[in-house]
């Protein structure tokens, strides 16, 4: 099965927040953001993050949209300046499955923008690109990573941990997971299961 392209552009609103494509004149607020060591620490951004490595940031999202792989998309409200990203990228077409990211400003966060963003965009994975399993890498030692996660409606899979190598050396990921009700899809096995073990139709 071929890989689906993803649109571009693409706007994506809802609970108070509109998800954008990034543009060329958010570079400094790109900088503000990613020049952070909690980001650092947890991603493999380059850190320090300067103007170069922003130039090279924003090159490879317009890339990624471009070619239809990736939707890279600057966390806003009203469509205003960059308050954080959220990402869908590593598309199966065969299994039906994706892998998301997102991250949020120093500066605002503990105001729900990566759940709501993270939900905003999930959504719009299953119903839209109709995507039965989403997928998150996240280091359990992040802790308000995982409690985006679990608000999001993600569990934990119990598959092996991911290596990855960033600034501060390397880390696992854990892999969680969020499965859609499409027809042959996880969850719909799982629900099939329970309704004949005990009598009830789904």
């Amino acid at each position: 099965m071929a890989a689906r392209r993803l649109p571009f552009p693409l706007v994506l609103t809802g609970d108070g927040i509109v998800l954008r494509d990034w543009r060329t004149e958010d570079l400094d607020d790109l900088i503000d953001l990613l020049d952070d060591p909690d980001i650092a620490r947890w991603t493999p951004m380059p850190s320090p993050f300067d103007r170069e490595a922003g130039f090279a940031y924003l090159k490879r999202a317009h890339q990624g949209r471009m070619t239809g792989q990736r939707l890279q998309l600057a966390i806003t409200e009203r469509g205003g300046r960059p308050l954080g990203e959220v990402l869908l990228f590593g598309i199966d077409a065969g299994l039906r499955e994706a892998e998301l990211g997102y991250l949020v400003g120093a500066r605002h966060r503990r105001r729900g923008l990566a759940a709501a963003s993270l939900s905003l965009l999930s959504g719009y994975a299953g119903t839209t690109l109709k995507l039965s399993r989403l997928l998150l890498r996240i280091d359990p030692a992040n802790t308000a990573s995982t409690a985006v996660a679990r608000r999001c409606g993600y569990t934990l899979t119990g598959e092996p941990p991911i290596l990855q190598v960033g600034p501060h050396g390397p880390s696992s990921l854990d892999t969680w997971e969020q499965v859609t009700g499409h027809p042959g899809s996880r969850l719909d096995r799982l629900k099939n299961v329970a309704a004949r073990r005990y009598g009830r139709r789904t």
